[in-house]
C-alpha cells in the first residue's frame, strides 16, 4: 500500500501519505515547523515493510492548504484527526518533530483515547515564554521583509557543527524544501506556536508510553529542561544524542530509526 490522498476538511485540502502495510502497528508523523511530509522519506522508506506508517502535510505546509491567519495547535491536531478518519486508523503512535511534537501535544489532550503511544523529537510541552513569544513576532517581521533569506539563514543552525559539512546537501534540500511554504502559512504557524498552551498535565495523565528524543546541542530544546518533562509520564523512555542539534532524526538517522521503530512494537505488545 503506497498512496498520495487528500480529503477536505473544513472547506480546503489536507495532503497525506499512507504506506505500508495496512493491517500493522500504525505510526503517524508530524513534521517540524516550514516542512512537510517529505522530510521523512528515509523514516517510511524503512518502516513501510514492517508496518503502516502515516505522514501528513499539516496546514499551511507542503501540499496542504492554509486556512487563515492562526494555525492553532488545537487546529493542526483537528486536521490529524480527520486523516485518521479518512484513512480509517482507530489508533495509533504519533512520533511529532519540534512543531510536529506540540501539534502531537494537542492531539493527545483532545483524542487520548486515539493513542498507543506518543513521541516527541526535540520538543516540549510548555507553553512559550515571553521572550520566546517577541522572537515569533519577529520573525514574522523578518519574513515580510525577506522571506527567502530568513528560511535560507534558519537552516543550518538547527544542525550541530559537526554535521553541517557531512550533511550540507540534506541541509539544502532542506532549505528548497522549506522555500516552499508560504509567508502567509509561516506566520500563521508562528501565530499557533505563540497561542499554545502548556500541556505538562497531559504528559502528566497520559497513560501509553512516551518517547522524548533529545540533542545535547539543541539551541531550541536544553537537554535539563527537557529531561525535566520527560520525568512527569507514568512511562518515559528517554534518547539523548550527542553531538546532534534540533534536526536529531536526520543527524543521527542511523540510531533514531530503528529506535523509533522498537518504541512502536513496544506501545503495540
Amino acid at each position: 500500500m503506497e498512496q498520495h490522498r487528500t480529503l477536505q476538511f473544513e472547506g480546503k485540502t489536507i495532503h497525506y501519505r499512507d504506506e505500508g502495510r495496512e493491517f500493522s502497528n500504525t505510526l503517524v508523523l508530524l513534521h517540524g515547523f516550514l516542512q512537510n511530509l517529505d522530510v521523512w522519506s528515509a523514516y517510511t522508506l524503512w518502516y513501510m515493510r514492517s508496518m503502516r506508517v502515516i505522514s501528513i502535510d499539516l496546514p499551511g505546509h507542503g501540499l496542504s492548504d492554509s486556512y487563515g491567519e492562526v494555525h492553532t495547535m488545537e487546529f493542526m491536531a483537528k486536521a490529524v484527526r480527520a486523516v485518521l478518519a479518512d484513512a480509517g486508523v482507530d489508533q495509533c503512535v504519533i512520533a511529532g518533530h519540534s512543531m510536529g511534537g506540540y501539534v502531537a501535544l494537542a492531539f493527545a489532550d483532545l483524542y487520548p483515547f486515539l493513542l498507543r503511544g506518543l513521541a516527541l523529537l526535540n520538543s516540549n510541552a510548555m507553553a512559550d515564554s515571553p521572550e520566546k513569544r517577541q522572537a515569533r513576532r519577529e520573525v514574522c517581521e523578518q519574513v515580510v521583509s525577506n522571506r527567502a533569506s530568513y528560511i535560507v539563514g534558519s537552516i543550518p543552525p538547527l544542525f550541530d557543527e559537526s554535521h553541517r559539512n557531512t550533511l550540507s546537501q540534506e541541509i539544502k534540500d532542506l532549505q528548497d524544501q522549506c522555500l516552499e511554504t508560504t509567508s502567509e502559512s509561516i506566520i500563521a504557524a508562528q501565530a499557533g506556536m505563540a497561542q499554545r498552551p502548556s500541556r505538562i498535565g497531559v504528559l502528566e495523565r497520559l497513560e501509553v508510553p512516551v518517547l522524548f528524543v533529545f540533542g545535547k546541542n539543541d539551541s531550541r530544546v536544553s537537554l535539563e529542561y527537557g529531561l525535566s518533562q520527560a520525568m512527569l509520564p507514568h512511562h518515559s523512555e528517554v534518547m539523548i544524542l550527542d553531538h546532534v542539534g534540533h534536526m536529531s532524526f536526520m543527524e543521527e538517522r542511523e540510531y533514531v530509526r530503528p529506535r523509533l521503530k522498537n518504541f512502536v512494537d513496544t506501545c503495540y505488545a
